[in-house]
């Protein structure tokens, strides 16, 4: 757990390197889009190795001073990092520009996580329409098969 932390903040620090090095030359916030997706993505595997880790049954590691210091310091560094790129941004190409980044993000992945909800309710509803046509094929076997055993039944007995 603590290589993904480590792994996660050295994608910040090298994507906040990469932005100040650029910063006055970019022309336009695209230049430099994939190094603050490169932070965005850190600073997320951070909390996700962090979360992941306090959800750990191992209560040796889990607890651990060592381990503990390195999530609290790790998720403080890149909160930290981030707000200095918000600062780099907003000097750059003008106050606002780093929260309208945020809200179209946020936009984003609200959409991102609708249309995941709406192609799982798809799978599931065209599951159930599977199933239903497939316990239809199984009665109307069944009954197929029950009419076939009558008749020759039937056919026995009166022959």
């Amino acid at each position: 757990m603590i290589a993904e932390g480590l792994a996660a903040i050295s994608l910040v620090k090298a994507s906040v390197d990469f932005i100040k090095s650029n910063i006055d030359t970019a022309k336009d916030i695209g230049e430099i889009a994939g190094a603050i997706d490169g932070v965005f993505k850190g600073r997320d595997e951070v909390q996700h190795a962090r979360s992941k880790n306090a959800a750990k049954p191992g209560l040796g590691d889990q607890f651990g001073i060592q381990s503990v210091a390195q999530e609290v310091i790790d998720a403080k560094l890149a909160e930290e990092k981030l707000r200095e790129i918000a600062s780099l941004i907003d000097m750059r190409f003008g106050p606002g520009t780093w929260a309208g980044i945020l809200a179209e993000r946020q936009k984003r992945i609200q959409e991102a996580k609708e249309a995941a909800a709406v192609a799982k309710r798809k799978a599931i509803q065209e599951y159930n329409e599977m199933m239903q046509i497939a316990q239809v094929i199984v009665i109307a076997v069944v009954a197929f098969a029950a009419f076939s055993a009558v008749v020759y039944v039937a056919w026995k007995v009166y022959s």
